[in-house]
């Protein structure tokens, strides 16, 4: 598995609207405040054995951060943040900066550039089979009896004997990570 060795922002999806082309056509966009990512600890070769960016967004009040990472934000000179990401980045961006500097968007992000936005999906608490993986519903009519939203023959007869790992069942669905 590759690792990306690139800067990223931090950010919170404050809200959707649309952007109309030339030809008239809607587009949905997400708005995304990635204002003020600042950057907490600058991470060496020689001193971590990796180069990286730790980066954190947002605020939050000083009684609610725990005294050691209150100790090293304050190390940084940086205010307290909700969320804390480190970024693996080239010894050249790591270079560019120093602990307590913002990340400016520009450097970051091109006009035009296509993203990878990662982020936490909305959990929809215990889900039947129906709604979670998509399946159809059995006929409504002509004699079917309490089994019209129900998935139907989830395994063979006697001969495996059990039900397959990984089958598609009820269960918690949604509340993960989405890119």
């Amino acid at each position: 598995m590759s690792q990306s060795t690139r800067l990223g922002l931090l950010g919170r999806k404050v809200g959707m609207m649309r952007l109309f082309t030339d030809d008239g056509d809607a587009v949905p966009v997400t708005v995304v405040d990635v204002s003020n990512n600042r950057v907490s600890q600058v991470k060496t070769q020689d001193n971590d054995g990796y180069v990286a960016l730790q980066v954190t967004f947002g605020s939050r009040r000083a009684s609610r951060v725990t005294k050691p990472q209150a100790g090293h934000l304050a190390k940084a000179g940086v205010q307290a943040g909700e969320i804390v990401q480190e970024f693996r980045v080239t010894a050249d961006t790591a270079a560019k900066y120093a602990a307590g500097a913002t990340v400016p968007v520009s450097d970051v992000f091109a006009v035009g550039q296509k993203v990878d936005v990662q982020g936490t999906s909305i959990g929809k608490g215990f889900a039947g089979t129906i709604k979670r993986h998509n399946f159809s519903s059995q006929r409504a009519s002509h004699g079917n009896s309490r089994s019209h939203n129900v998935p139907g023959s989830i395994s063979m007869a006697q001969d495996p004997g059990r039900v397959f790992p990984g089958k598609k069942m009820t269960g918690h669905m949604g509340d993960e990570t989405v890119t």
